[in-house]
């Protein structure tokens, strides 16, 4: 089989492969095999978080962040980006709002559309044939983020720590450098082609 120059017969760096790609290759494959189609696996992520959202609302912050965790490995099995995190930072944009945070609540509204821009970058690219993983803001990282930003959360019960806002804060800056990491990627791939 023959692979393209810009991918990895393997889809690593390098001929390389990390643990987190073998895990959740492995997980994929358990799944595979116990007849779930990529469908229902879909919406289990899917109604993961919209529970998450729900008890984001509810200010119970530890096991919001619990369901988004599980919602979320649900939804990047098939390794694709989805929109559902988007669900759960809305809720946490409403709740900033509640809380009359309003620059939390923009963040997160940042968070989202940057979110979307890192996904369409990356769509763009492989639609002109380049490979486009790179950047600090993948969606495992905002994933990891959030989750922190949840589980750490005012009155989520590990402590006295306030984790939310700036867990959003770091994931609106790290989306805009992916975001421009991404283009200049492309761009630096192109011109090496022309």
């Amino acid at each position: 089989m023959e692979s393209s120059p810009t991918r990895p017969p393997d889809g690593g760096h390098n001929g390389q492969r990390g643990p987190a790609r073998e895990f959740r290759d492995q997980a994929r494959n358990a799944l595979i095999q116990s007849r779930l189609t990529p469908n229902a696996i879909s919406m289990v992520g899917l109604v993961g978080n919209l529970i998450a959202a729900a008890l984001v609302l509810q200010e119970m912050f530890f096991l919001a962040g619990i369901a988004f965790i599980l919602g979320s490995v649900m939804d990047t099995l098939d390794g694709r980006d989805r929109i559902e995190e988007g669900i759960v930072l809305t809720a946490v944009a409403y709740y900033f709002a509640e809380q009359g945070d309003s620059l939390a609540a923009a963040a997160c509204v940042y968070v989202v559309l940057g979110s979307l821009m890192v996904s369409y970058t990356r769509a763009r690219a492989e639609a002109l044939g380049v490979e486009c993983k790179v950047g600090l803001a993948t969606r495992p990282v905002r994933v990891v983020l959030l989750s922190i930003g949840l589980l750490f959360a005012k009155g989520a019960g590990l402590g006295d720590f306030e984790l939310l806002a700036p867990a959003v804060y770091v994931m609106a800056v790290l989306t805009t450098v992916t975001v421009f990491q991404r283009v200049w990627h492309v761009r630096g791939e192109l011109a090496k082609e022309a």
